[in-house]
């Protein structure tokens, strides 16, 4: 874990790991990127166009410049270049549906402006995106490359695996798509496409073309009866082709929408158990708390509608706010997104259930806790959650948070708490015997200095503050 909480260089983008021509690392502060004699070529082309000028100027791709710099390998690299740094970074598995859909429209609608210039992508992996706030920004610069004529859009496969089919699951199936790209680091394959999507549904918009058709050639391919790149460029592929099928993909994913998450857009969030006095002094003990000090990042475990993460982020660069309810998230991200928010990043996150490092040797997209390293942890109304709900002892919860090394904003409902009693009768009696106030606070005195200890109106939650 970075004490700075700063990406690793093999954290920063796609390219840093499975292309030979590009590599990363971070020197202090600063990510830097080598670039060997082909990759450069191909960079020197794509600066010069307008369409990355114009993207650079909008920040949908990072701010990049030409450097001086060593790499620590000792390789003698063509051209180095320096990126703005990324606060956290974050997996299309972490990402809600309106997440998915956006950082999908950014890498189409950058290929679409590329081709006018005669530049293309020879990939379009989710992993080419993150997330600054609610801002999408493409991240892989290596990635665009001279069009060459003839040839099909390299990427398209790697799009459909990694964004158009986890999209369509969620619009067309309702399932989400974060353990299906979880547990497999290169997507969705068409023909596992093809089973999920097919059936009475299988009419809806792009199935014919994008999946089944798409699963029809994969088989062809894998039996050595056919080489797709081969047979478009022999039949005359031109760039018109080229365009329209970004065009339409588009198109397709622009109408895309989430019937769940359009239904509950006005009025999803969990606070009635609260009093609005209760709600005002938690967040004022939230501010001070976090307010101490200038931040660098703050972690908010169960954020929900994000009103304590909007608190914290006063006084931070970045607060990532978490919560395991993907529809919650999806609403918070599009909250952030029309306000303009860069400072709040939005998570799909079980805290019970955490990702982890998947990949190559299982550290190719590594896990939460070595990507970032929160100043302050923001968990409110969330143990009794992972205590109860998920059958975490409380010891464990409380050893985790000491081991970040983080300082804590703890809320603790006590066993007469309305939600603690609605948890407890969905589960036999004495299992959770030891879920006392009494017995939870000596565990966090075992543990932690207890900075400030605070009783909410109700008398049922416990606000502290506490250092390892």
């Amino acid at each position: 874990m970075s004490s700075s909480g700063e990406p690793s260089p093999a954290l920063y983008d796609s390219g840093s790991f499975r292309d030979p021509t590009s590599r990363v690392w971070r020197d202090g502060d600063r990510i830097l990127r080598g670039l060997d004699e082909t990759a450069a070529a191909d960079w020197n082309a794509a600066r010069e166009a307008a369409f990355f000028a114009a993207a650079i100027e909008r920040g949908d791709i990072v701010a990049t410049s030409e450097v001086n710099g060593a790499s620590p390998d000792g390789r003698a690299w063509t051209t180095v270049l320096e990126h703005e740094r990324i606060p956290i970074v974050s997996y299309a598995h972490e990402w809600s549906f309106t997440m998915l859909q956006d950082a999908a429209l950014l890498t189409l609608r950058l290929v679409r402006a590329a081709i006018d210039d005669d530049i293309t992508s020879k990939d379009a992996s989710a992993y080419n995106v993150q997330f600054v706030g609610a801002k999408p920004v493409f991240i892989d610069v290596p990635s665009f490359e001279p069009y060459r004529a003839g040839e099909a859009w390299w990427g398209y496969r790697q799009f459909c695996q990694l964004f158009l089919f986890p999209l369509m699951f969620t619009a067309y199936k309702d399932l989400p798509h974060q353990p299906w790209l979880r547990g497999a680091v290169d997507g969705i394959t068409p023909e596992h496409a093809r089973r999920v999507l097919q059936g009475k549904r299988a009419g809806h918009k792009g199935y014919l073309s994008h999946v089944w058709l798409h699963a029809k050639a994969d088989s062809r391919f894998k039996d050595g009866s056919a080489d797709t790149v081969t047979e478009m460029k022999n039949a005359g592929y031109k760039k018109e082709l080229y365009i329209a099928t970004i065009d339409r993909l588009i198109k397709l994913v622009d109408g895309l929408s989430w019937e769940r998450s359009e239904s509950t857009w006005g009025d999803y969030s969990d606070r009635g158990h609260y009093e609005s006095k209760e709600l005002l002094l938690k967040g004022d003990f939230v501010r001070r708390i976090v307010g101490q000090q200038p931040r660098n990042q703050v972690w908010d475990v169960g954020a929900n509608d994000g009103m304590f993460s909007r608190i914290a982020a006063e006084n931070s660069e970045t607060v990532l706010a978490m919560d395991a309810d993907d529809l919650v998230v999806d609403r918070l991200y599009r909250d952030l997104r029309e306000s303009g928010t860069t400072g709040i990043l939005p998570m799909v996150m079980n805290f019970a259930d955490p990702s982890p490092g998947i990949g190559w040797d299982g550290a190719e997209r590594p896990p939460l806790s070595q990507r970032s390293s929160p100043d302050v942890i923001l968990a409110l109304a969330v143990i009794h959650h992972l205590a109860l709900t998920h059958n975490v002892p409380t010891s464990s919860i409380l050893d985790l948070f000491r081991s970040l090394g983080s300082k804590i904003v703890l809320e603790v409902p006590t066993e007469d708490d309305q939600m603690v009693k609605t948890l407890m009768r969905h589960k036999r009696a004495g299992t959770h015997d030891a879920y006392t106030l009494e017995h939870i606070e000596r565990q966090i005195e075992e543990r932690f200095d207890v900075r400030e200890r605070k009783v909410l109106p109700g008398e049922t939650r416990v606000l502290f503050h506490l250092a390892s």
